[in-house]
C-alpha cells in the first residue's frame, strides 16, 4: 500500500504544478479535470501520512536496569535489547549490520507517502455515505461491502459478507461519499465472505465525482483504467489510481468477475481529506488523544526499543524479562511496572495483560505499549490513581504473545494482511485453542463421581498426553504456562480484535455444543468484570454503535459468556481459572483487526479509562496471610474456600492469597496439610479495597510428630500427651463406628429370622 515518490510527482505534474514535497506533508495545485469541465482548488494542502509497513524508529540512548530475582525467569539485559540478545561477538556484529540494514530501508521508506483508508472497515464511514446501482437483497446491500467484514453462518442473513449487486453487467457500481474534498489514492478489494458461495471482482473501473451526478472514469494515458481485482475471496488486492486525484465521491465499477460467481465485493478506499474553502466543516479536527505517546505500529524491533526507552524513563519502577521464545527464535518480552517491580512483595496482587495472541490483532500489542508510557509519565507527574496503581499492584504486560504472527501480517500491512494473515503461530497453529483442555476432565469427573463436592473444583493438573515432547503445543504456549505457575496472578486480560464485546469463561461447552451458556462457579464476578470494561469503552458504551459484523452484542451489554458465543475448547481464559488462582476474560477491541496507524490515537482514548478501571478490580474481594500458629511463617498451597462458591483458590509461596469476591457476608474456610481448618466470616464491602481476613493454622500433632522425627529430635511430653489424647479420640470414634455396624447388623439378622419363622408358620398353616 505504498505510493512511489514519482507518481506522487506525476500527479502533481497532471493535476496542475507541483508546489512542495516533505516528509509530513505536500501542497500541490491541482487542476480537477472532470467530464470535459475543470475544478480549480488553489493552493490545495494535502496532509500526507506515512503509511509504509516500516515506520521509522526511535533509538534509546541509556543503559537499562534489569536484575531479576523472579525464580526460573530470566532477567533482559541491554545487550539483548540492543542486538537480539546473542553474546558471540561474531553474531553480535551481523545482528547489528542486519539492524543497520533494517534501519536504512525503514529511512528510505520514510518518504513513500500514501493516504489512509477512509474508514469502510473501521466503520468511520457511516452506512449512508455507502450506495449501489443494485443489490440482490438487504443483506447484500451496499453497507456490507466493506473490507474484511465477516458474514452470519447462514446464506440468506441479514447480514452478509458482501455487496452483491442485483444483476450480472458491466453497469453495477459501489459509490462512496467521502463527505469532504478527498486526493483519492487506491482502492483495496475483497470477494465475498461465505462458507457456502465464491463471488468476487476480477477487473474493475474507477470512476470520480464532485456531485455524484457527472462521472469521470480514471485514465491510464489515454484509455479507461483497468483495475486487477481478486483472484480469490479473501486476500486483499491493492489498486493505485494512475493518477491521484481529487473529488468528493467514488465508484468501483466491475467489469470481469468470477465465472460460476455473481458480481460481489467488500472494498476499502484510501485518500486523504484537503482543505477546501467552501466546506463549512473543513475546519473540524479529527479525534485524537491529548497523550503524547508513540502511536504507530512497532514491529519486533521497534517494540524492544520502545520498551527500552520506558524503561530509561522510569527505571526505578520497570523491569524487563523474557518469559521464553516464539518458533523462529523471537522472545516473548514481558514489562513489570510497580514500586517494587523485580519481585513479589507480600500482600500485593500480581496482574497481566496479554496482547497478541492472534498476530494480526494489533491494536491490542499497541494499546500494551502505549500503556506502559502512559504509567511510566503519569507516575513521574504525580497522577495519584496512577501512582496507587503502580505502588499497590504489581502489573505484567506481554504486548506480543505471538510474535511470529504478527511480523507476517506487519509485513503486509494493516489493509492488506486480510482477516487471517499472521492469526496462527509459524506452525499454524492458533494459540487460543493450544492450552489443556481441563473443562472435559473435570465434567467427565463429575458424571463418574457418587459425590460431585470430592472432585477437585481447581488446581486441575495438566493431563500426561500434553506435557510429551511431540505433543502439538507451541512454545508460546509452553512459555506462558510456565509463566503462569511461577507468578502468582489473581487478575488478567487477553486483548483481542475483530469485534466489540468482553467474553468471560467458560470459553468451552459442555458435550461439544456449538453455542450454549457455559458459566462457571464466578459467573457473578466474571459478569461483572466484563461490564466495568465494557461500560467504560467508549465505542462498547455508545448506544447508536453500528455493529462490526453479524452479531448485535449490544442486546448483551457488550459481555458475553465465551460458550455462549461460540465454543473455544483450551482457551486460555479457561486454563487460567482451572489451573491456577487467575481470573481472565477476553477483550475483543474494536471491528477492524489492524486498524490504520491513524486511528490508533482515537483507539487508545476509547480504552484509556477501561484498561486503568479492569486493573483496579484485581483490589476487590478478600486477602490475607495463612501463617503458621508457632512459627508465624506463610503456608504455601493452603486450599482457601468459600461457601456457595464452588471454586477454591490456593495461597502463593509466602502464604498470601486473593480471593475476586462482589460485595457480601462469605463464611470462608481455610486448611492446608498437616494442619486443623481454620473458619472466619469475612464481610466485602462496595469500596474498590480488599477485605483484609488473615488465617492462623495449628499444626495437627501427627505432623508435629512427623516433623520432630523427621530431624531425629525428642519428643516433647506434652506432645505425646496430645497424641495419647487424639488417638484416645480417634479410638473412641472409630469404637462408635464399629458398635454403630454391628448393631445395624444384627438388627439386619434378627429381622432376616423373623421373616423366616414367619414364612415356616406360613407353609405350615
Amino acid at each position: 500500500m505504498q505510493t512511489s515518490l514519482c507518481m506522487l510527482l506525476a500527479a502533481a505534474s497532471f493535476l496542475g504544478g507541483f508546489s512542495a514535497l516533505t516528509e509530513d506533508a505536500t501542497t500541490e495545485s491541482f487542476n480537477i479535470f472532470l467530464n470535459g469541465s475543470t475544478t480549480t482548488a488553489e493552493s490545495v494542502s494535502v496532509g500526507l501520512q506515512d503509511h509504509s509497513t516500516r515506520p521509522p524508529t526511535t533509538t534509546a540512548q541509556t543503559a537499562l536496569n534489569t536484575t531479576s530475582s523472579i525464580t526460573g525467569i530470566p532477567s533482559v539485559t541491554d545487550k539483548e535489547l540492543d542486538s537480539k540478545g546473542t553474546t558471540n561477538s561474531e553474531e553480535e556484529n551481523t545482528n547489528k549490520e542486519e539492524e543497520k540494514e533494517d534501519d536504512k530501508k525503514t529511512e528510505e521508506k520514510k518518504t513513500t507517502l500514501d493516504c489512509p483508508p477512509l474508514g469502510l472497515e473501521s466503520l468511520q464511514v457511516d452506512d449512508s455515505q455507502i450506495q449501489a446501482s443494485s443489490y440482490q437483497r438487504e443483506g447484500l446491500g451496499p453497507h456490507r461491502g466493506r473490507l474484511n467484514i465477516q458474514s452470519g453462518i447462514e446464506d440468506g442473513d441479514l447480514h452478509d459478507g458482501a455487496w452483491c449487486a442485483e444483476y450480472k453487467d458491466q453497469h453495477q457500481w459501489l459509490e462512496v461519499d467521502a463527505i469532504h474534498l478527498t486526493l483519492f489514492t487506491g482502492v483495496i478489494l475483497q470477494g465475498r465472505n461465505s462458507i457456502w458461495s465464491w463471488d468476487w471482482v476480477h477487473t474493475y473501473k474507477v470512476q470520480l465525482s464532485n456531485d455524484s451526478v457527472n462521472w469521470e472514469t480514471c485514465q491510464n494515458g489515454t484509455v479507461d483504467a483497468i483495475f486487477e481485482g481478486n483472484q480469490n475471496p479473501e486476500t486483499p488486492v491493492l489498486g493505485l489510481l494512475p493518477v491521484p486525484t481529487v473529488a468528493r465521491f467514488i465508484r468501483i465499477n466491475p467489469q470481469t468477475w468470477y465465472t460460476n460467481g455473481t458480481v460481489c465485493l467488500r472494498a476499502e478506499i484510501l485518500g486523504c481529506r484537503v482543505h477546501d474553502p467552501d466546506d463549512i466543516y473543513s475546519s473540524e479536527q479529527k479525534p485524537g488523544s491529548s497523550d503524547a505517546l508513540d502511536f504507530r505500529h512497532h514491529n519486533y524491533k521497534e517494540m524492544r526499543k520502545l520498551m527500552k526507552s520506558v524503561t530509561d524513563e522510569c527505571p526505578d519502577i520497570t523491569h524487563v524479562y523474557t518469559i521464553g521464545k516464539s518458533y523462529t527464535g523471537l522472545k516473548l518480552y514481558v514489562m513489570v511496572i510497580s514500586d517494587n517491580p523485580s519481585k513479589h512483595e507480600l500482600g500485593e496482587p500480581e496482574f497481566r495483560y496479554v496482547a497478541g495472541m492472534h498476530g494480526n490483532e494489533a491494536l491490542g500489542r499497541e494499546l500494551v505499549l502505549n500503556l506502559m508510557q502512559y504509567l511510566c509519565r503519569e507516575y513521574k507527574k504525580g497522577n495519584q490513581r496512577v501512582v496507587r496503581l503502580v505502588t499497590e499492584t504489581r502489573i505484567h504486560l506481554l504486548p506480543s504473545m505471538n510474535p511470529d504472527g504478527y511480523e507476517a501480517a506487519y509485513e503486509k500491512g494493516s489493509e492488506l494482511a486480510g482477516w487471517a494473515e499472521g492469526r496462527y503461530s509459524f506452525e499454524g497453529i492458533d494459540l487460543n485453542h493450544n492450552f489443556p483442555d481441563l473443562n472435559n476432565i473435570m465434567w467427565d469427573a463429575e458424571e463418574a463421581a457418587a459425590d460431585k463436592s470430592k472432585v477437585t473444583n481447581h488446581y486441575i493438573p495438566i493431563p500426561e498426553y500434553y506435557t510429551q515432547e511431540d505433543a502439538f503445543v507451541s512454545p508460546e504456549t509452553r512459555a506462558v504456562i510456565s509463566w503462569m505457575q511461577d507468578i502468582p496472578f489473581v487478575l488478567s486480560a487477553n486483548l483481542h480484535g475483530g469485534e466489540l464485546v468482553v467474553t468471560y469463561p467458560f470459553d468451552c461447552t459442555r458435550d461439544w455444543a456449538p453455542q450454549e451458556d457455559t458459566p462457571t462457579a464466578d459467573n457473578a464476578f466474571f459478569r461483572w468484570l466484563a461490564t466495568v470494561y465494557a461500560s467504560t469503552n467508549l465505542v462498547m458504551a455508545n448506544p447508536d454503535r453500528r455493529i462490526c459484523h453479524y452479531e448485535d452484542f449490544q442486546k448483551h451489554n457488550n459481555i458475553i459468556n465465551g460458550g455462549a458465543w461460540h465454543t473455544v475448547p483450551g482457551s486460555m481464559n479457561d486454563f487460567s481459572y482451572m489451573h491456577t488462582n487467575c481470573f481472565e476474560v477476553t477483550v475483543e477491541l474494536s471491528c477492524d483487526k489492524f486498524p490504520h496507524v491513524s486511528e490508533l490515537p482515537v483507539e487508545w482514548e476509547n480504552n484509556k479509562e477501561s484498561l486503568l478501571v479492569y486493573m483496579e478490580q484485581v483490589h476487590r474481594g478478600i486477602k490475607g496471610v495463612i501463617r503458621d500458629k508457632l512459627t508465624k511463617q506463610g503456608i504455601p498451597d493452603a486450599v482457601v474456600k468459600v461457601e456457595d462458591h464452588d471454586h477454591d483458590i490456593r495461597s502463593a509461596a509466602d502464604g498470601d492469597y486473593w480471593r475476586l469476591l462482589n460485595p457480601g457476608d462469605y463464611k470462608v474456610v481455610v486448611w492446608a496439610e498437616g494442619y486443623f481448618p481454620s473458619m472466619r466470616r469475612c464481610n466485602v464491602g462496595m469500596e474498590p479495597r480488599p477485605t483484609m481476613c488473615d488465617f492462623i493454622l495449628t499444626k495437627t500433632p501427627v505432623q508435629m510428630l512427623k516433623e520432630i522425627r523427621a530431624k531425629g529430635g525428642k519428643i516433647p511430653q506434652d506432645l505425646q500427651l496430645r497424641l495419647r489424647a487424639l488417638r484416645l479420640r480417634k479410638l473412641r470414634a472409630s469404637t462408635k463406628v464399629l458398635n454403630r455396624r454391628r448393631e445395624s447388623q444384627r438388627l439386619q439378622e434378627e429381622q432376616q429370622r423373623t421373616r423366616r419363622a414367619r414364612s415356616t408358620r406360613a407353609r405350615r398353616e
